[in-house]
């Protein structure tokens, strides 16, 4: 696995890179996490693609924009990563933030996204009392930093089953909440509060695109996801049972198998 450094406006950046061949794939990782929320499947999909997994702006080991970056920053790195990796039309995989950036892609860069797969996330930009609960968190965390948002933080985005059979995960998750710079989770935190609605976009996407969803996610409901799948012509829906809004660490082999088939079924040449 190859560890990269790229330089942006406000700093370094930092992504890890594994596999080779057809086709090419950006994992985008969710808030306030970081390029290892996809561990499992960097250790089991390099034999199928060439997998560039970046930081976003101010989480992980990448370098924290100013508060008031908007999401079109976030994706605008993206497709530097991209330029820096050689990629020209990847899957973009996104999960809950990563898919924020990824319908921000679509919009800014469709050119460049030539499959989507999207993980719990939801198209419609907050309402205001989601707005009001984001700038509350930033408020939290400038004043007293990760520690003071991570046990909710943990509840809300861990399915009832993970908190209670899988104590690695939950304590994988709270080492990954504590170690971000809080910073950069305040640029995050006001880059989501903040961004477009992409429902009308929706009907526009031509790719081919995938829809997943953990059953216990309270963050993204089924019901959700399954309306955002109903709105892209010719997606696919699959719900995960046993797992909440970070599929890719709960339930790691049935979202590792899922992106294998994706990939699998996607015209070659």
């Amino acid at each position: 696995m190859d560890r990269l450094t790229r330089e942006t406006p406000w700093g370094p950046a930092r992504a890890v890179r594994t596999g080779q061949g057809f086709p090419s794939v950006v994992l985008l990782h969710g808030f306030p996490f970081d390029h290892s929320m996809w561990s499992p499947q960097l250790q089991a999909l390099p034999g199928q693609a060439t997998l560039l997994a970046p930081d976003l702006p101010g989480l992980g080991a990448s370098a924290s924009p100013p508060p008031g970056t908007p999401m079109s920053a976030y994706a605008d790195e993206v497709v530097a990563w991209m330029d820096e990796a050689g990629f020209v039309r990847p899957v973009v995989a996104g999960l809950s933030m990563g898919g924020y950036v990824a319908f921000e892609l679509w919009r800014r860069h469709r050119e460049r996204v030539g499959a989507l797969v999207l993980l719990d996330t939801k198209p419609a930009a907050d309402p205001p009392d989601a707005q009001a609960a984001r700038t509350a968190a930033a408020e939290a965390i400038g004043s007293a930093g990760m520690a003071a948002v991570v046990d909710g933080m943990i509840a809300k985005a861990l399915g009832a089953t993970t908190r209670a059979r899988r104590p690695e995960v939950v304590d994988r998750l709270r080492r990954m909440i504590l170690a971000t710079d809080p910073d950069g989770a305040v640029a995050a935190l006001h880059a989501m509060r903040d961004r477009a609605d992409s429902t009308a976009d929706l009907a526009g996407i031509d790719v081919p695109t995938a829809v997943v969803v953990g059953e216990e996610d309270e963050l993204t409901p089924v019901a959700v996801a399954r309306d955002l799948a109903d709105r892209i012509p010719g997606a696919s829906f699959r719900a995960i049972a046993g797992a909440g809004h970070v599929t890719a660490l709960e339930t790691p082999d049935e979202v590792s198998r899922a992106l294998a088939a994706f990939l699998e079924e996607l015209p070659r040449g």
